[in-house]
């Protein structure tokens, strides 16, 4: 069974900032054949860098006001599209961010205040099916 992995975890840098998020049990995974890393952000047409985004109100934001709810949405269709080729069942997310944050999220004030919630990617992969755990939760 494959594991879909974002793709910041995997080394890849695809974060909003340009940087990466390298965790060495995710790397460990791909080297050994048994995850996939997706960005989707990028898969839904958003460049790299980019302006930090989160969700407020059941919309993604970024930090200058624009709404880029459509391109997350897009991308985590995508990202699925993976997981399911895949056959994915578990899927490794990036915590805290507004595609790939599972439990939490921040409050969409770009305060650094953290809420209950999941991103668009976590919460797609929850509909259909397949465990989310975030990076915090696999070491």
């Amino acid at each position: 069974m494959m594991i879909i992995v974002s793709g910041c975890l995997a080394g890849l840098h695809c974060r909003y900032d340009g940087k990466d998020m390298s965790n060495e049990s995710v790397m460990r995974l791909i080297a050994e054949g048994k995850a996939i890393p997706v960005c989707p952000e990028q898969l839904g047409g958003l460049s790299t860098p980019r302006p930090c985004c989160q969700i407020k109100e059941n919309r993604v934001m970024t930090e200058n006001g624009e709404d880029v709810t459509a391109q997350f949405c897009r991308g985590a269709e995508e990202a699925l599209a993976v997981a399911k080729l895949a056959g994915s069942k578990k899927a490794i997310l990036k915590s805290k961010s507004p595609s790939c944050g599972y439990g939490e999220i921040y409050d969409g004030n770009f305060s650094g205040t953290l809420i209950s919630g999941n991103g668009i990617f976590a919460a797609l992969c929850k509909q259909n099916g397949i465990e989310v755990i975030t990076e915090e939760e696999i070491n």
